[in-house]
């Protein structure tokens, strides 16, 4: 799988032309396309970049790509960012690495969202992956409680890494909610969007233009929504 990432990393590039302003996502197969990218800067390729991740800026940065603020641009032409699980509508979970509140903020500022990913990643429908909702921390645990009682969830635990709790670029916390399916991803989004407390989810409804997918055999498959 990780060949095919760098792969379809690599395709990926061919969407950016000079002078663009860009959004860059997060998480492995990003990776491939920062990388491929920077190589070609150092040919003369002049662009600049909004990551959606401390992590993701500071990798462009060591390439060499300019990265600048949102506040600080008109337009972003288009952003190209990774997923958790893509349904055939084209919908997203995403925040599986924990970036989805500027993920989702960047991609709705851009005229068109791509998402790189490999074949592992499309489902016929959302759910299995466990679904992000990032919380600010006072009165997390009502929030949790809130999702549980509810029922638009079978399962929420607080994200941790390395045994302390997990916090977001932003100082926040992520509820990761294991739904197994998620039958209306619109409703679902709305309905924890009006959870006090609830800052964002890794629903990412309507929003993707393309996915380009990378398959085991060394295949790209490009699919336009």
């Amino acid at each position: 799988m990780n060949e095919a990432k760098k792969i379809v990393g690599r395709y990926a590039a061919d969407f950016i032309k000079p002078g663009m302003t860009i959004g860059i996502g997060s998480g492995t197969t990003v990776y491939w396309l920062i990388m491929e990218l920077g190589a070609r800067i150092r040919q003369g390729l002049t662009i600049t970049a909004i990551p959606t991740s401390i992590e993701s800026a500071n990798l462009a940065k060591q390439e060499g790509i300019i990265v600048s603020d949102l506040n600080a641009i008109n337009k972003i032409t288009l952003t190209i960012g990774g997923a958790d699980e893509i349904d055939p509508a084209g919908n997203l979970v995403k925040g599986g690495g924990g970036a989805l509140l500027q993920e989702k903020i960047v991609a709705a500022a851009s005229a068109k969202l791509i998402i790189i990913a490999d074949d592992s990643k499309l489902v016929d429908q959302l759910g299995k992956f466990p679904l992000a909702v990032e919380v600010i921390p006072f009165g997390y645990v009502f929030v949790k409680k809130t999702i549980m009682d509810s029922g638009l969830c079978k399962r929420v635990t607080l994200r941790k890494k390395n045994d302390k709790t997990f916090i977001t670029d932003h100082q926040h916390y992520i509820l990761d909610c294991e739904c197994d399916k998620i039958e209306d991803p619109r409703s679902l989004n709305v309905a924890l969007h009006l959870i006090p407390g609830v800052v964002e989810t890794g629903l990412f409804v309507g929003m993707t233009h393309k996915a380009i997918i990378g398959h085991k055999d060394g295949s790209i498959e490009e699919i336009n929504y």
